[in-house]
């Protein structure tokens, strides 16, 4: 795993591909601030992006500076294998690796100002999209069609924080770069 942010791995690409660490402050806005600045920015929103906005876990929290880190790509599997690691699966969050809070998506957006243009255009294939961070948490609701975390991405020089759906059985594409809280040292 790549920690981001780390003394020492200040060459390391952050989840958006520039040199810098990304350590964004989390929480300590009201449920309408992140909305508000994502809109004031032009960056633009899906519904499910809308539905988490609007979620309690929105509601005003202390604030928390996070160091977010992505993981390596797992080594080569077989084919065959039909089980995947855990910590690679949707429902299960990061396997042994600590979730962000479900709040940290429009925070990490709002911190990631220098993100690569998308590979395509493609928004919506029932897959994980190219040139994403993803940013998943442990689950709000355990309902399949409730959204389980966003995106970042840009496409076609627009700018999205988009909700994602997933069930527990999705497996993470190996080259899928996700957000995760660093473990504490």
């Amino acid at each position: 795993m790549t920690a981001v942010g780390q003394p020492g791995v200040g060459a390391e690409p952050s989840p958006a591909g520039g040199p810098a660490p990304l350590q964004p402050l989390v929480g300590g806005a009201s449920r309408e601030e992140p909305h508000t600045r994502l809109a004031k920015l032009g960056i633009q929103l899906n519904a499910g992006a809308r539905t988490l906005l609007e979620d309690s876990c929105f509601d005003t929290r202390a604030p928390e500076t996070l160091e977010v880190v992505r993981p390596r790509p797992p080594p080569a599997r077989p084919r065959l294998r039909r089980h995947p690691p855990a910590d690679h699966r949707c429902g299960t969050g990061a396997g042994s690796r600590p979730a962000p809070p479900p709040d940290t998506g429009p925070y990490l957006r709002l911190a990631i100002t220098d993100q690569g243009q998308a590979p395509d255009s493609i928004l919506s294939a029932g897959r994980a999209p190219t040139g994403a961070v993803h940013v998943h948490s442990v689950p709000l609701r355990a309902d399949h069609d409730y959204p389980k975390g966003f995106y970042l991405r840009v496409v076609d020089g627009v700018t999205w924080s988009r909700g994602f759906r997933c069930d527990e059985e999705y497996v993470w594409p190996a080259d899928a770069v996700l957000a995760l809280r660093a473990p504490d040292a």
